[in-house]
């Protein structure tokens, strides 16, 4: 695991019991059995967390801060996170949980097939601040890399296997700053606005009968059963069924309203509360990296971190992961192979065997 110095450290354990184990591992297929080993959750339903603190907390003042990382779901995650952390300075590493302030969360989020998005939380004035746009993770058993990048100009950028997925303005896609504009508290919608397209036609009359027909009718099939006795069962009285003649409630028909207006937009005004911060890319203290996450089917993977700000070393390093999940994919086809062959030999055996249970 490249990127931050030092060792991963541990982290106080849940008094509950619901502290997962971590090991290392490089998963049921690899390109190097060694060389791919990273921190592994081993334990199902069970709450992780590790960090590892930087030789020396730092301010990402004036540059830009790339975080890298790669994790593979071999279990065929179903519900867990698999994001990181960046801490900042201060921060207890033997009590690292779920409670612990952050500077940056970033990386996969997975729970469902609908849910399936690479988060990006930024923390500030201690509110954690999550990206309005979503960028869609990979929930395959392979291993992926996520690069989240935050630039000096308050942009930022997300990339997935090294490539772009999504970009823009800091101030744009997170809901930090007051907005620009706001509803003139001094306008209001006028009382005689019409923004009914539509209206009743004052030419179209109810017709007399309308209300003659019942909603119900006695159901002609039924008949009286014959073991009914009035004196213990009272007077017998046929169900009603729905009548199929029936028209509803009387509605008059819509016409075009000629006094229609159009949607009433409500005038903006500069915001008094706004102020811009061309500091929102900024974290004076960056002291460490951290894994704290729920997973209900353990099995993940986490390994290649790295948070730096060179940008094209980090994306440089994206196509050696890139390798070796195409290595990944190589070892799986050739062990599904093998495993549809045995299947395939076993048949003639499995079929002799049913006929002698016949």
């Amino acid at each position: 695991m490249g990127g931050n110095r030092g060792g991963p450290s541990p982290t106080g354990k849940k008094s509950d019991g619901t502290s997962g184990t971590w090991d290392l591992s490089a998963g049921s297929y690899f390109q190097n059995a060694d060389a791919d080993k990273g921190l592994h959750t081993s334990q199902d339903a069970r709450f992780y967390a590790i960090s590892s603190k930087f030789d020396k907390s730092f301010s990402n003042k004036g540059k830009r801060l790339v975080i890298q990382f790669s994790v593979k779901h071999q279990q065929n995650i179903d519900c867990g996170g698999g994001y990181i952390k960046v801490l900042p300075g201060g921060y207890d590493a033997g009590a690292f949980s779920g409670d612990s302030s952050y500077n940056i969360m970033f990386g996969p989020d997975i729970c469902g097939p609908s849910h399936k998005i690479v988060h990006f939380i930024l923390n500030r004035k201690g509110e954690n601040r999550l990206i309005k746009r979503n960028v869609a993770a990979e929930s395959d058993e392979f291993t992926h890399s996520y690069t989240g990048v935050l630039n000096s100009d308050n942009t930022y950028a997300i990339y997935v296997d090294g490539e772009k997925k999504q970009d823009g303005s800091i101030e744009d896609d997170w809901s930090i700053l007051p907005p620009k504009q706001i509803n003139d508290p001094a306008q209001s919608k006028p009382k005689d606005w019409v923004d009914d397209p539509m209206m009743d036609d004052p030419t179209d009359v109810k017709p007399a009968d309308w209300d003659a027909t019942p909603a119900e009718v006695v159901d002609p099939e039924a008949k009286k059963p014959e073991d009914w006795d009035d004196e213990l069962d009272g007077k017998w009285e046929a169900p009603k069924i729905p009548n199929p003649d029936y028209k509803g409630p009387w509605r008059a028909k819509r016409i075009n309203n000629p006094a229609y207006k159009g949607a009433w937009q409500h005038p903006q005004i500069a915001n008094p509360d706004y102020k811009p911060d061309s500091e929102l890319y900024l974290f004076d203290s960056n002291a460490a990296v951290g894994i704290e996450l729920w997973q209900v089917k353990a099995g993940s993977i986490f390994d290649n971190f790295l948070v730096t700000d060179d940008l094209d070393m980090a994306l440089g390093r994206t196509k050696a992961i890139n390798s070796r999940r195409e290595a990944e994919k190589a070892a799986k086809k050739v062990d599904d192979d093998r495993k549809a062959a045995e299947a395939k030999k076993d048949e003639p055996a499995a079929e002799e065997e049913k006929k002698e249970d016949l």
